[in-house]
């Protein structure tokens, strides 16, 4: 049995659902441990009354971890949520001997197969602890500055070195864990990048293309299709920034920095997850009428402005017609992210 653990509030309660359903599809025996960071959602997940989705709600992981709710004062609340990072895979662990090994999901994730070949490789090499690498494609090596490594998932045995790593990785993000790069950090991501040297055969880098799939690597070497071939089958894609704008009709895809995908990828991923997303919606507004995707207000300061050309002539933002995402840019928008990069580089 493979134990989970995400956390989420109501802004992405449908993700959180999206990614459960998809774990209980291809990994049926499951559990899922939810840290709920509001009221809403933990009163609406417990009322499912699923056995192996298990909802802990968060003042319960501050009573037990008091230096975490001291830590809360001093810092935006987009920065203590990234400071629960380390904080709930550690108190499970302790606080749950039936745990032999624990893997962390961010809340947007997605699983399109089984992910028997990630604990597969961590059980051939032995490894107590893995974590995926961003995998930036060689221009968008500048946003290696957030970390060379993605804490979008992330596997923890329950021995000696993966409670060492937590523990270590928890007293860090304690004493610092703020949403600018400094030298040798950022947020709670930055501090893995010293895991491969201070872990050493412990660690395990899964370098599968398929695992942690996102928008700033599908168009990397590694998932780049053989000649006349398709993309790698996904495991798991990171469905990060991908978000309505107006209603269900128009979305933001998250990949304006990157490149956005060609249509065929496009609609091989993002068609599935926007009909999971649909049906827990359903199964949410049966429960609490009216509910609906979240919906953050436009910012309109300088960067929106900054990057409205842009977003005119790649496109990034989508529009959704029954289960397809048109970018009605007849593919230009892939180049948006070398561009970017090059005029970043021009600019200097």
């Amino acid at each position: 049995m493979n134990h989970y653990c995400t956390y989420f509030d109501r802004g992405f309660l449908l993700p959180g659902l999206a990614l459960w359903r998809s774990l209980a599809v291809h990994d049926p025996a499951a559990v899922l441990w939810v840290l709920a960071l509001d009221d809403f959602t933990a009163d609406l997940l417990k009322e499912r009354a699923e056995p192996r989705l298990q909802v802990v709600p968060l003042a319960e992981l501050e009573r037990a971890d008091p230096a975490l709710l001291e830590a809360k004062v001093n810092r935006a609340p987009v920065e203590y949520v990234f400071t629960l990072s380390p904080c709930w895979p550690r108190w499970l662990l302790t606080s749950h001997p039936e745990i032999s090994r624990l893997t962390y999901l961010d809340a947007d994730l997605f699983f399109f197969a089984a992910p028997d070949p990630i604990f597969a490789a961590m059980e051939a090499a032995r490894a107590s602890v893995l974590i995926t690498a961003h995998r930036f494609p060689p221009w968008l090596r500048h946003y290696e500055q957030h970390g060379r490594f993605n804490v979008g998932i992330l596997s923890f045995r329950r021995d000696d070195a993966g409670r060492a790593c937590l523990d270590d990785w928890r007293e860090r993000c304690l004493a610092w864990c703020h949403d600018r790069v400094e030298p040798g950090r950022y947020a709670d991501q930055g501090y893995l990048d010293a895991w491969p040297a201070r872990l050493g055969a412990a660690l395990l880098v899964l370098e599968h293309p398929g695992v942690n799939l996102a928008p700033w690597n599908w168009d990397s070497p590694e998932a780049a299709p053989p000649p006349g071939g398709n993309h790698p089958e996904p495991i798991v894609f990171h469905f990060a920034r991908f978000r309505p704008l107006c209603g269900d009709w128009w979305w933001q895809s998250g990949q304006l920095d990157y490149g956005v995908m060609p249509w065929t990828l496009r609609q091989r991923l993002y068609g599935p997850y926007w009909q999971a997303l649909a049906a827990v919606r359903t199964e949410v507004a049966a429960r609490r009428p009216g509910f609906d995707f979240s919906h953050r207000p436009a910012r309109l300061g300088r960067a929106f402005w900054r990057a409205l050309p842009l977003r005119v002539l790649f496109g990034g933002d989508w529009l959704r017609v029954g289960n397809r995402f048109w970018n009605l840019r007849l593919g230009l928008g892939r180049w948006s992210g070398r561009s970017l990069a090059f005029l970043r580089r021009a600019l200097r």
